[in-house]
């Protein structure tokens, strides 16, 4: 359970505006989270937008996905992180 509520967190925040490399704070990840679910009509909305990425750029959407679990981790998995 917690796995997917990771993945849906990174597809979120994949789907937001927020940009690819940066390292934002907890509040502004999490209202990132946040109105990605709301303005994509939930985390379904935001998986559908991955996977059009992945199917129209998926050299960038490879990139972007990575960045987007690895901040999801750090936040709500810090220990994933450091085992990794």
């Amino acid at each position: 359970m917690r796995s997917q509520v990771l993945a849906a967190r990174a597809a979120a925040l994949f789907a937001s505006d927020l940009p690819c490399g940066t390292r934002p704070g907890p509040e502004l990840i999490e209202a990132a989270i946040a109105d990605a679910v709301r303005t994509r009509g939930g985390t379904r909305g935001c998986v559908a937008a991955l996977a059009a990425a992945y199917g129209d750029y998926p050299e960038t959407a490879v990139v972007r996905m990575r960045w987007a679990r690895s901040v999801v981790q750090g936040l709500y998995s810090p220990d994933l992180v450091l085992a990794a």
